[in-house]
């Protein structure tokens, strides 16, 4: 039952129940113009200031209330408990309106479980399973593509490794040259997110600034591309086994029993290429940096890889026995989790924890902030797969680790992203380790997803 479904003298308690509790501290400036400052400079900035003040924290931006909340207990309410008094927030209206449509990553209410509803088969454990093979083979051949002592930029390798895997798995298509322009719309709508923050910054994406042109430049190419395979495979009704193949046939079993129109196909099929193939490139970049930094856990991960695979190509079968290979991943996604910021915006009164956020605030959770806690992390800053054996996480509170989110709209595609993860870890580490390039500046640049600001160059080095 949705809150628009409520009977009036419900919604109506609730909200004045909230509304008798504080409103959660403000956090002040220390000079004029503080946040704005470092909210159109660096956006993980601002949530680390405020932080510092407390788990749940206000901050005036004008007429806007941010609030922070940072406790994994609060966030549970806002992503479980209470998350249908909450909407996305400003941060997805722009990729809404510019790129992303109404998919599963933005869509709202009765729509969005019924687009959840008709996509959940296409993720089921057996039919990810079916997918492991071309997420090895395409890790192997880029693995066949690198010699010793060349230097590679290991950020851009991974986004077209995992745009080729999410073609195929997605399209049955060798992505190649990127026919469709997959990764410059998402560069380009990724700034104009960001934008977005700013005070007036959701008018930018509708004025003739030479960002916002290219940006509906790279998004018509990629329209007519996506318009084009929809079209084909419609006409050609053939099931070739991949996610389109599902989404073309699914029927919503519990709504009105119908399938899915081109716009909404358009409006899956690029969230999965964009959301997909980005999230899981930028965990595996930081990956391979972190491993480079600490051999000792390299090493680990080498020993356990000569064990269970022996040399061979490893396959879905590997996945579950691949455990420390698995926590090292788990590691990398606990300190630069690729959705390092996720916002929502109150539509009624709500309590949260002990205090009133009053409907039209918005809310900004980070599992950056979380994730780096010393409160559940001891030494937070130190990469230690360990702290992913079962008997530690079992010490920890639920949302004290969240990097796919949580709730109704926790990422669909999580399995998947798992056992891509795992697989292109195993594959290319069996053969090759990466050294960071000396003199190369690892900094983070926190877009929509948590990228390395100047990509990530790094030496490949044979085993």
């Amino acid at each position: 039952m949705t809150t628009s479904q409520l009977r009036p003298h419900e919604e109506t308690g609730a909200a004045t129940t909230a509304a008798r509790l504080p409103l959660p501290p403000v956090v002040r400036s220390r000079y004029p113009g503080e946040f704005l400052l470092l909210l159109m400079r660096d956006n993980l900035a601002v949530i680390q200031r405020l932080a510092e003040h407390g788990d749940l924290v206000q901050l005036r931006v004008g007429t806007r209330r941010v609030m922070l909340v940072n406790h994994p207990r609060e966030i549970g309410q806002v992503l479980v408990a209470e998350q249908r008094s909450f909407n996305k927030g400003r941060g997805g209206e722009v990729l809404t309106r510019g790129l992303l449509g109404e998919g599963l990553l933005t869509s709202e209410g009765a729509f969005h479980l019924r687009q959840r509803r008709l996509m959940q088969p296409a993720f089921h454990r057996e039919r990810i399973a079916a997918y492991a093979t071309v997420m090895a083979r395409d890790a192997g051949r880029l693995a066949d593509s690198w010699h010793e002592g060349a230097t590679v930029d290991v950020h851009e390798a991974m986004m077209h490794l995992t745009r080729d895997i999410a073609g195929e798995t997605l399209f049955s298509l060798r992505m190649g040259e990127d026919p469709g322009g997959i990764e410059e719309a998402l560069d380009l709508w990724q700034k104009l997110a960001r934008i977005s923050f700013w005070p007036l910054g959701f008018l930018f994406d509708r004025l003739p600034f030479p960002l916002v042109l290219r940006a509906r430049v790279a998004r018509a190419r990629l329209n007519r591309w996506l318009a084009e395979v929809i079209r084909e495979r419609r006409a050609d009704g053939v099931d070739r086994g991949d996610l389109l193949s599902m989404l073309l046939e699914a029927q919503d079993p519990e709504g009105d029993h119908g399938g899915m129109t081109d716009k909404q196909l358009r409006d899956e099929a690029v969230t999965l290429l964009l959301a997909g193939h980005e999230t899981t490139a930028v965990a595996l970049s930081w990956t391979w940096y972190l491993l480079s930094q600490h051999p000792e856990i390299e090493a680990k991960l080498h020993a356990e890889l000569d064990e269970v695979l022996a040399g061979r190509a490893p396959g879905a079968a590997d996945v579950p026995r691949l455990g420390y290979t698995r926590m090292v991943f788990a590691e990398a996604l606990r300190l630069y989790p690729p959705a390092w910021a996720m916002d929502r915006q109150a539509m009624q009164d709500v309590r949260i924890g002990d205090h009133h956020l009053p409907k039209g605030s918005f809310v900004a959770i980070s599992p950056y902030l979380v994730h780096r806690d010393a409160r559940w992390y001891p030494d937070p800053e130190r990469f230690d797969p360990e702290r992913f054996r079962p008997e530690v996480i079992a010490g920890r509170p639920k949302f004290a680790y969240f990097p796919f989110g949580g709730g109704t709209r926790m990422c669909i595609g999580e399995q998947f992203a798992w056992m891509e993860g795992i697989l292109i870890l195993a594959t290319l580490a069996q053969r090759w380790r990466l050294r960071h390039e000396r003199g190369h500046v690892v900094a983070m640049d926190p877009l929509i997803t948590l990228r390395p600001k100047y990509g990530m160059r790094m030496r490949v080095e044979r085993r």
